[in-house]
């Protein structure tokens, strides 16, 4: 055998043998050509140069060519291009290592078409001519169709199962599957961290093990999602409230469903439960829910939660034939402290208060934050009234105590209103406006106390409430009016100054004064807008005096407790300056005793601001309050006022006319204007006067004059002595 591969081709005919053929063939070429011609396959016969010597029928079909075209030819020329070169490889290895030849390679036809062949060659060892080789040829079309698409659908369901469990493992929820047995036969990566099992622990194992849930009200082991799928054959979801226990013993609350999984032919084969972690969410809606029953500062019962505990006390009281009571507090001067100090500390002083609410009371009952500084407590059960009453003792000596908070130590103290069901009301929204009612009346009482609600408080309830809804009319409709009270000079008797005092014209009522409304309006909150509303008509009238050409006094405003704390109280006063044109030397505003030592230093920088823009102030009620004499000589005062309790008795109590008499000392030595208001008669005049007292203010030099008559007494400013 030479170095080049001889190619084994089927040959028809062969013109070098005619005559062998013509003169009789050998046996065996003979039966070789004979089996050939039969043979399903196609055959070539090759020299040891590789080409076609022979080709039988089968082979010419195949390759589509003559045996005319193919004698002669290499045996290669019939394989496509593109896989000669290979074929001719593993040709040229079998020849040199004396092995068969074997291949498959496309044929490309005489017609271009292209088919699958499968080649085996061997040599021919019949001793005749060395080098033949002989080579079968197999089309292999249809079988390369069939592998070609057995490997697509091979590839498409790898496709499919690869995409389901990227799909099943890039989802949030957990899925798991269980053949008929209930037996695990597949978990999702989101499962396998939920349960703590991995896939190949778990698969095989009977569900409970690897998916272990719980009741989560009763801790009892939950009924089996996929048992039930598979014996109901539907969707099924689990039971509220399920636990699900991780294989290391934390738990997760779960929702879930189980499905059944059927078979090509319909049958149930197994089922598959998906499931999700609700903890966060769960515990949210219990937040929620909780937020929506409690009070965000204080963490009490807030009124919604107090409306239903009531409803069931009542119910309880009902069964029982007993009582339930309902006590309303309100905290005494809370909003002085909360303006005063801030919001911050207002608060946390709040919470102090509730802690001592809660401590006061027993576990069954109810201590709720009505809203601001306002609560309301429910005493569930309760035999005697009296039993309520020794709770608000409780609580007022608890409250009393001082409350120590960012540095202050805070006092307070507590109205309480109680009513008692079903003594006073038989139904929820009548009990709870009994209670508020009783406060009030505390509140009337000197606060710091408790009341027990009585038939005849709701007339005053409702008197009051008409009041407060009146004021809100009065600021909207302009029903308030000023009056002016000259204060007059004791040794000239010329007018110096006036104050100006608050009057409503009530349309029902008529002229209704201050101490009939001003406690309502600081319980309500009204009493901030009212006296802005004061300082501003104050300072216009003043204006409009001096625009007139009238010989204008200073007019002095009182300024309430509430106002002065207020946070905007010193921007309102400059604002109102502004808004008026109102020379800061004419106003004069007049504060207590009692609302300028409550928070002494605060109020020693808010009296600083004021002189700045140069605005008047006077202590009013001098002598009825506690005042250090340390801070009354730091406050920048220019005037102290003499109460008119100690005028009125300078003649009645033997102790009066000291008091007079070294509060006006004080005043010259501290270089102060001291007035005396509330004077009335001669004798009251004539010991002022004789103790160098300055000014004076009463009904025995005029009574308080409505603006127009004001202004005629500045037109003609006569001499204001008593006659």
């Amino acid at each position: 055998m030479n170095d080049t591969p001889a190619t084994l081709l089927l040959v028809e005919n062969d013109p070098e043998n005619a005559q062998n053929i013509s003169g009789g063939l050998r046996p065996s070429e003979a039966l070789f050509r004979m089996m050939s011609d039969a043979s399903p396959l196609g055959i070539l016969v090759s020299d040891d140069l590789g080409h076609c010597v022979y080709s039988n029928a089968a082979y010419q079909k195949i390759s589509g060519l003559h045996s005319e075209q193919i004698l002669g030819t290499h045996w290669s020329m019939a394989i496509l291009p593109e896989d000669r070169e290979r074929a001719l490889a593993e040709w040229q290895e079998a020849v040199s290592r004396q092995t068969p030849f074997k291949s498959e390679v496309r044929f490309l036809r005489a017609d271009q078409r292209t088919i699958w062949t499968r080649l085996n060659a061997a040599g021919m060892h019949d001793g005749v001519e060395a080098g033949r080789r002989v080579q079968t040829v197999e089309d292999i079309s249809e079988r390369k169709a069939a592998e070609r698409d057995l490997r697509l659908s091979e590839d498409a369901l790898f496709y499919e199962k690869e995409r389901a469990e990227v799909t099943l493992n890039s989802i949030g929820d957990a899925v798991l599957t269980t053949d008929l047995a209930g037996q695990v036969s597949y978990l999702n990566q989101v499962a396998e961290k939920m349960t703590g099992w991995p896939s190949v622990e778990a698969l095989g194992r009977a569900l409970p093990e690897v998916f272990n849930i719980v009741d989560g009200a009763t801790r009892e082991p939950a009924v089996n999602p996929a048992l039930r799928a598979i014996e109901g054959g539907k969707t099924v979801g689990l039971a509220a409230d399920c636990i699900l226990i991780h294989r290391d013993g934390f738990e997760s609350s779960i929702e879930d469903s189980a499905s059944p999984i059927h078979n090509r032919d319909g049958a149930v084969s197994g089922a598959v439960i998906v499931f999700h972690d609700v903890s966060v969410s769960r515990a949210m809606a219990l937040k929620m829910t909780y937020l929506a029953q409690h009070d965000f500062l204080t963490d009490l019962p807030n009124r919604a939660l107090l409306t239903e505990r009531l409803s069931q006390a009542m119910k309880l009281a009902n069964r029982r034939h007993a009582r339930a009571a309902l006590l309303f507090v309100d905290l005494d001067g809370f909003k002085h402290v909360n303006d005063s100090l801030g919001h911050v500390i207002g608060d946390q002083l709040l919470q102090s208060v509730a802690g001592r609410l809660v401590s006061g009371v027993r576990d069954t009952d109810t201590v709720c934050r009505q809203g601001g500084d306002e609560f309301v407590i429910l005493l569930a059960e309760v035999e005697q009234p009296a039993d309520a009453a020794r709770v608000a003792e409780k609580l007022l000596a608890a409250c009393a105590l001082p409350h120590l908070i960012g540095g202050n130590e805070l006092h307070v103290t507590m109205s309480i209103g109680i009513s008692i069901y079903p003594d006073d009301s038989d139904n929820m929204d009548a009990v709870m406006q009994d209670a508020d009612t009783a406060m009030f009346h505390a509140k009337d009482c000197g606060r710091n106390n408790y009341q027990f609600f009585r038939a005849e408080m709701n007339t005053r309830a409702m008197r009051r409430l008409g009041i407060e809804n009146g004021l809100r009319r009065a600021l909207k409709q302009a029903e308030f009016q000023l009056y002016f009270q000259p204060q007059i000079d004791l040794a000239t008797g010329k007018m110096t100054g006036a104050e100006a005092l608050l009057r409503w014209q009530d349309p029902e009522n008529g002229l209704v004064y201050p101490m009939q409304f001003i406690p309502i309006a600081e319980e309500c909150g009204l009493i901030v807008p009212i006296g802005r509303w004061v300082l501003h008509e104050a300072c216009r009238q003043v204006c409009a005096w001096i625009d007139s050409g009238l010989c204008a006094v200073p007019v002095a405003v009182n300024i309430s407790a509430l106002e002065f704390c207020h946070k905007d109280f010193l921007k309102g006063v400059a604002q109102i300056l502004q808004d008026t044109g109102m020379p800061p030397a004419f106003l004069e505003l007049e504060l207590t005793e009692s609302v300028l030592m409550h928070d002494a230093e605060s109020s020693a920088s808010v009296l600083d601001a004021l002189k700045a823009m140069g605005v008047r102030l006077a202590i009013d009620d001098f002598g009825t309050g506690y005042s250090s004499l340390s801070y009354l000589n730091r406050f920048p005062i220019d005037t102290l006022k003499i109460d008119q309790s100690f005028v009125r008795e300078l003649a009645s109590d033997a102790d009066n006319p000291t008091i007079v008499s070294a509060v006006i000392g004080m005043g010259r030595n501290l270089h102060q204007r001291v007035i005396a208001e509330g004077v009335e008669t001669r004798a009251q005049f004539a010991f002022l006067l004789k103790h160098q007292c300055n000014e004076g203010q009463g009904f025995l030099f005029s009574q308080p004059l409505n603006a127009k008559d004001f202004s005629a007494r500045l037109s003609h400013p006569d001499l204001l002595f008593p006659s």
